[in-house]
């Protein structure tokens, strides 16, 4: 799979941009802190890169072994080797997900008392750490605030505000924000350039837009595309059950609710993806309303005539309609009623 076939190797490939310098401003510090905290949504890239920073303050040809300035691993040296082929019994990755509970968290406090086997550390990788119980974190916190020199933990989560204050306290919290336009082109070029493919630029916005904010899936929407031999823009909306839902809107604003649900109809006989059909919408009237209060002046070929009233009128409906897309068991009956509403209030 892409994703994980194209994981960053070294810290100049790690595609959040953001985190990637604050990560090697710290890797560049004098001191390493022994609890580091990434914090982001799904598939910004924090455990890829957890194990750059393993594998970065392990490496045998690098700063971290008098051998020059960089900080960069070198993936030629047999730590920089076992940790890629995740062989390393120096680097613990455990997911809290599964193993939450305090016999689990013991078990690594206990691992922790002892010292590396082969690396210069050893870093215990805890994921989705939002989910270990109220009783495990008690039993971790003392470790985390004196740990061995030689230990290091880092925690990864969704969900910050899940955790113990004490246990935030305790770590160098570092932010992963969401997959920017520009982060996730500039990844989705280096896979491309791997696998020798030639791609249109317009490719790379359509997967950005769709892709959740996300690097890991917009690195799957590429490989979907690609194994279906879908890489035509035109090709990829189809395959992608996205096409035709530019004209919604305009659709709409002719005020024929038999005409408007047929549409839907007709893009929900197509295959069409109501998760994306209102993303799309959305960002359509946010531009409107853009527009509408002269901050922008591109219209980007649209031809829309709401008023101020409807466009917040519709902006309220969609967004209703986007959370009630998970619990719905007819995923076009939100869409359906937010038009109904919009017609009959």
């Amino acid at each position: 799979m892409y994703y994980l076939k194209y994981r960053p190797q070294k810290l100049e490939e790690l595609d959040n941009t953001r985190a990637k310098d604050t990560i090697i401003k710290i890797l560049e510090s004098p001191q390493i802190p022994h609890a580091l905290l990434f914090v982001g949504d799904k598939g910004t890239g924090k455990t890829s890169t957890a194990r750059l920073f393993a594998k970065s303050i392990n490496c045998l040809n690098n700063k971290y072994s008098n051998k020059g300035k960089s900080i960069e691993p070198c993936n030629d040296c047999k730590n920089c080797k076992s940790i890629d082929t995740s062989t390393s019994v120096d680097i613990v990755e455990m997911d809290a997900a599964s193993n939450r509970g305090i016999e689990e968290i013991r078990k690594i406090i206990q691992e922790s008392a002892f010292a590396p086997m082969s690396n210069r550390y050893r870093v215990f990788i805890i994921d989705e750490a939002h989910m270990i119980t109220k009783e495990a974190f008690n039993a971790l916190l003392k470790t985390l605030e004196e740990p061995p020199k030689s230990v290091i933990f880092i925690l990864a989560t969704t969900n910050i505000e899940k955790l113990p204050k004490t246990i935030i306290s305790r770590c160098n919290v570092i932010n992963f924000y969401q997959a920017q336009k520009d982060d996730i082109h500039k990844m989705l070029k280096r896979i491309v350039e791997s696998e020798k493919l030639t791609l249109d630029n317009k490719l790379y916005d359509l997967i950005a837009k769709h892709s959740d904010n996300s690097f890991r899936d917009a690195a799957k929407i590429l490989e979907e595309l690609v194994i279906q031999e879908k890489t035509s823009p035109q090709e990829a909306k189809e395959f992608l059950g996205i096409i035709g839902k530019e004209s919604l809107l305009e659709v709409m604003q002719e005020k024929d609710l038999k005409k408007t649900l047929t549409w839907i109809e007709e893009f929900k006989s197509a295959g069409g993806s109501f998760k994306s059909l209102i993303e799309q919408v959305l960002d359509d009237l946010r531009i409107q309303l853009l527009i509408k209060n002269s901050v922008v002046t591109n219209i980007d070929g649209l031809k829309l005539k709401y008023n101020l009233k409807e466009i917040s009128k519709l902006i309220r409906l969609f967004t209703q309609a986007y959370g009630e897309l998970k619990i719905s068991p007819i995923e076009s009956i939100p869409v359906e009623m937010a038009v109904v509403d919009f017609y009959n209030n």
